[in-house]
């Protein structure tokens, strides 16, 4: 069970921004009912602006930026970048992630790309290298969240922007007394709930300057609530609840009210606490 949890996690995370395999492509109109995730819901969170070039709103991505993507996953946020003619860096812990991200990003535009397995205790990159940093669903993760950024601010040139992202404490203090199983709770898994001024505290403590705070996901944080009662295996097919669940959010967006409506779920309840900030 600890291992389906841990896998199951690190997919679910990368696939709530990512959608499909082709979500830079899907147009915001289209309809997004039966599949896992709802690409709608990625972008009128603020994810994968083609049209502007921005990765999430307020981060662009420009030609020649050199990004580093920590935690790079399914390579959803990598392949972005570097469909918009960035160098870009890809790390994970996970080997055959980096090696799947490699073979991806051959078939983009990006001017260069570079990956390395590691645990970013220490990163293999020389000190003021580095235009974009994301860092997504990773802090939670890590044992030393302090040494972590300290890392990410070495490599990042002055001006540099970072795009980082942890859970929201309202879904996770849900999960951990109420819903999930313990090991969820555990490493390698969460470590740490980061509560939203700690998270904002830790980022500025690292010498980093907060441009930008969001918080999104409801349709995510439901998701895995009825993920926990649903008792599946973690490959589809997915529990009818699930799939009703996705369903009913779909229409919902693409009612007249729904974004309105989107916005002030993802205020009550989001899944993920969002901060761009700026190396001075």
């Amino acid at each position: 069970m600890f291992s389906r949890i841990q896998r199951l996690f690190r997919r679910g995370m990368r696939r709530l921004f990512a959608g499909k395999e082709n979500h830079v492509e899907r147009p915001v109109s289209q309809s997004a009912s039966g599949g896992f995730g709802v690409p709608l819901d990625t972008a009128l969170s603020g994810w994968f602006q083609a049209e502007t070039g921005e990765l999430f709103t307020g981060f662009p991505i420009d030609r020649g930026d050199t990004v580093l993507d920590v935690g790079c996953g399914d390579a959803p946020f990598s392949r972005f970048c570097a469909t918009q003619g960035a160098h870009v860096l890809f790390t994970d812990i996970d080997r055959t992630k980096v090696s799947a991200t490699r073979n991806a990003l051959k078939k983009t535009p990006s001017l260069r790309t570079s990956s390395f397995v590691s645990n970013c205790d220490a990163l293999p990159l020389e000190s003021g290298t580095v235009d974009k940093v994301i860092s997504l669903e990773v802090i939670e993760h890590v044992d030393n969240p302090k040494r972590f950024l300290a890392e990410l601010v070495r490599v990042a040139r002055p001006g540099a922007l970072f795009l980082i992202t942890a859970p929201d404490p309202v879904i996770e203090k849900l999960q951990k007394n109420n819903l999930a199983p313990d090991e969820y709770f555990k490493k390698p898994n969460h470590v740490r709930i980061l509560e939203r001024d700690g998270f904002a505290g830790l980022v500025e403590s690292a010498g980093l300057d907060i441009q930008q705070r969001e918080r999104f996901g409801f349709y995510w944080s439901m998701w895995w609530v009825f993920f926990w009662a649903c008792g599946q295996e973690i490959s589809p097919p997915w529990h009818p609840l699930l799939q009703s669940w996705t369903t009913t959010w779909s229409l919902l967006l693409e009612s007249e009210d729904g974004p309105r409506i989107k916005r002030a779920l993802d205020d009550f309840m989001p899944k993920t606490q969002l901060i761009i900030a700026r190396k001075p």
